[in-house]
């Protein structure tokens, strides 16, 4: 089993920056690649970004390329969401996945989930 936890949300006014972490415990060793997705209220959750643990490729949603970052450290078993230039639009539920196979921007295809943090963009 992997659980998760993340930590950085909040609240912050458009044009500004949140880093989001996501800690994962239990047996990491067999996670493949981690992500983020993000659910705003009455709308489905939504890919936002992944990375493959090993390699370290990257994938983002074209809504936040130029503006959010995903890196990781292997050695702590953390993975980031640096985001930048926050809209009003991002506001949701942001859940960290993990998965012991795969990479995909579909939530179906993650094995495991935090329990998510908000963050909140005023105009």
């Amino acid at each position: 089993q992997v659980q998760l936890v993340e930590s950085g949300g909040g609240l912050v006014q458009a044009g500004g920056s949140l880093r989001l972490s996501c800690a994962a415990s239990g047996r990491t060793f067999s996670i493949y690649a981690m992500g983020w997705f993000r659910q705003a209220p009455g709308k489905e959750r939504q890919f936002v970004a992944a990375i493959r643990l090993n390699g370290g490729s990257t994938y983002l949603a074209d809504s936040v390329k130029g503006r959010f970052t995903i890196s990781r450290d292997n050695a702590k078993n953390v993975v980031y969401l640096q985001m930048n230039s926050l809209k009003p639009e991002d506001t949701a539920v942001y859940y960290c996945v993990a998965d012991k196979e795969k990479v995909s921007t579909q939530p179906g295809e993650y094995e495991y989930w935090g329990q998510g943090t908000q963050v909140t963009v005023s105009s």
